[in-house]
């Protein structure tokens, strides 16, 4: 592990901060992840790490040595500087400046797959998707699909709200779901979801393709047909409605849940 010796240029500044925009993520494949229990699933999940940055005071690397991959530069900043690239209220003074594993291909991802899946439509609001990354990655999903016009996985406030659960999924992004769906169907059973109609959810193994809306809007008819089930969450007791990580993590677990005689 190298020393904690090293104070960051004004240009490496420059471009840490820029991560925190969409198009300069996207034009380097780079991003931040920011919190403790972040950067530990992070740097145990095996995804390319190039940067450690600590804030003046704070004792995360030395606390967790173990952790610490060769090789990997740690860079100690100041307040002033720590304030242009955190976004967290509550900041521990830890980031690292990751970038994704290389992709395959959907399609030969698709055919490999054992299951089960998660296609989301349109999930646009990043505490929500970062919060169905985190059930994903209990619950075994790791394969995730993403929409066009869904958040960014590599948003910081996805990042952070999956809770390193975005290490341990393969997210595919900007995904047209019904082609996707066309490729599975007949070997999955895929189920889509509705918060007023459709049967109760109920176990169906590992070859299960879930397929999600957004909280506003659900999905579309042209996805739906594509579905061979409906679920909806009975509500025995009082509510217009489940956020949409509720309801998706009580489907998610029915997905995989051992159905007992």
């Amino acid at each position: 592990m190298e020393s904690i010796s090293r104070s960051p240029s004004v240009a490496q500044l420059k471009n840490w901060k820029k991560l925190r925009l969409g198009k300069y993520r996207r034009k380097s494949g780079m991003f931040l992840a920011e919190g403790g229990k972040v950067v530990g699933e992070l740097l145990q999940s095996g995804w390319p790490v190039g940067e450690i940055l600590l804030c003046e005071g704070a004792d995360w690397v030395q606390r967790n040595r173990s952790l610490m991959p060769d090789g990997v530069p740690v860079f100690r900043l100041t307040a002033r500087q720590w304030d242009m690239l955190s976004q967290d209220p509550s900041p521990e003074g830890i980031i690292a400046v990751a970038s994704r594993p290389p992709e395959t291909p959907l399609k030969s991802e698709l055919a490999l797959s054992s299951g089960p899946l998660l296609l989301l439509y349109k999930v646009n609001n990043p505490n929500n998707l970062g919060a169905l990354l985190r059930t994903a990655g209990w619950f075994g999903f790791s394969l995730v699909l993403l929409s066009k016009d869904s958040a960014e996985a590599t948003n910081p406030k996805v990042v952070r709200a999956s809770m390193g659960g975005l290490f341990h999924v393969n997210v595919f992004e900007d995904v047209a779901l019904e082609d996707a769906l066309d490729e599975i169907k007949g070997r999955f059973l895929i189920v889509g979801s509705d918060a007023r109609d459709g049967i109760a959810p109920h176990p169906c193994g590992p070859k299960t393709a879930l397929l999600l809306g957004s909280e506003s809007h659900g999905l579309p008819e042209a996805l739906r047909k594509r579905a061979d089930e409906m679920w909806k969450i009975p509500c025995p007791g009082v509510g217009e409605s489940l956020s949409l990580p509720q309801a998706g993590a009580i489907m998610m677990y029915e997905c995989v849940r051992i159905a007992r005689g």
